[in-house]
């Protein structure tokens, strides 16, 4: 596990071997642990540095999962996690579509990355998820525009588990200090917003388990 929640120092995962890098990403998991809000630092390839007990709390009723759990890597936990529709709202086009571009855009930049190429095998071997990511994603990308691909400033839809908060939504904020940067980590917070108090049906809370090939939003193109 990625950090251990209830206010303790984070457990870290293995840096550089650089004492004064791993005596400051130390610290930097303290100073999150005060953030109030869900906040992570993941490397270039999502695996999660440390993350606070906000983010632990958002996600605790997740059930496991071999490879895709949100404190392991996020990316993983968006894309594959059959239970990541309980927490994320609107999972298809405000999260899995806008993860799988700034994926693709990663790819690009660094693709003999063992770790990258894992996934891109991994959602190759989704057929649906295949089509949405070599077809149907540049199309989504051309209609949406590229400010709907980018973290930092948008706001997402979020069930959360705690009641105070529920069906609500949160701002990312990218904030990462040129230290987190010189390292090749990313600090992501979802800044919680009031909860929505409009709807007048409570909220269900369906655990249905996602199949293969389960993107809708992007249709597989024609043949």
């Amino acid at each position: 596990m990625a950090y251990q929640a209830g206010g303790q120092r984070s457990e870290l995962r293995p840096v550089p071997e650089c004492p004064e890098a791993q005596a400051y990403l130390e610290d930097y998991a303290t100073l999150l642990q005060a953030v109030p809000f869900p906040s992570v630092v993941v490397d270039h390839a999502w695996d999660v540095v440390v993350a606070n007990s906000a983010f632990e709390t958002l996600f605790r009723g997740v059930g496991p999962h071999p490879t895709a759990m949100p404190w392991d890597n996020f990316l993983r936990f968006v894309l594959f996690h059959p239970d990541a529709s309980t927490v994320l709202g609107e999972h298809e086009p405000r999260w899995c579509l806008p993860m799988l571009a700034h994926f693709a855009a990663a790819l690009e930049r660094q693709g003999h990355d063992h770790r990258l190429q894992a996934i891109r095998r991994e959602i190759s071997q989704d057929p649906i998820m295949e089509a949405a990511y070599r077809h149907g994603l540049p199309h989504w990308i051309r209609a949406v525009g590229e400010a709907a691909v980018e973290h930092d400033g948008a706001v997402r839809p979020l069930l959360h588990p705690d009641p105070r908060w529920g069906v609500t939504d949160c701002r990312v904020v990218g904030e990462t200090p040129k230290t987190l940067r010189e390292l090749g980590y990313t600090r992501l917070t979802l800044v919680l917003r009031e909860p929505r108090r409009a709807a007048s049906a409570p909220r269900r809370r369906v655990r249905a388990r996602r199949a293969a090939g389960h993107l809708r939003v992007v249709p597989a193109p024609e043949v």
